[in-house]
């Protein structure tokens, strides 16, 4: 008698419900493991930053002069430095300074601010990714759930 050799129709569909569950796991895993990633961009933009600005201040005992103009480099908006975030600094005078991440293309939403006094916060504007809190924190944000 000749045996055939080969699958049936039933073990070819139980693969595929096994690798759409594994699919329907592993996406949204891989989703936020992207965004966690993506933050670390303005985490280490910023404090690389403040550390710019620190070391202007110590130079110059000032962070901004209006006149002759005298400001931190650090403190020039930046577009280029980093794929997800644009920084700026929307608030700065002599003796204080405002440093912010601005999220852009796939991490629209996303804010992370830092002052001269290491005050750092963060918000997540709605629509929030899939578990993301959408709040001001007083923190760096970088976990799902509100978790710093």
């Amino acid at each position: 008698m000749k045996r055939h050799a080969g699958f049936t129709l039933i073990e070819i569909m139980m693969v595929v419900i096994i690798i759409g569950i594994l699919a329907a796991i592993a996406v949204p895993s891989y989703s936020d493991y992207l965004i966690r990633s993506r933050i670390t961009q303005a985490t280490a933009g910023l404090s690389e930053k403040r550390v710019r600005m620190e070391q202007f201040f110590q130079d110059n005992h000032l962070y901004f002069q209006a006149a002759p103009a005298i400001s931190a480099p650090a403190c020039a908006d930046d577009t280029t430095a980093s794929q997800y975030f644009n920084f700026t600094c929307p608030t700065l005078t002599a003796t204080t300074y405002t440093l912010t991440a601005t999220g852009k293309s796939s991490m629209s939403g996303f804010t992370y601010t830092l002052d001269q006094a290491n005050v750092r916060s963060s918000t997540i504007a709605s629509p929030a990714p899939s578990g993301w809190v959408h709040a001001l924190t007083a923190c760096w944000m970088t976990n799902k759930g509100g978790g710093c």
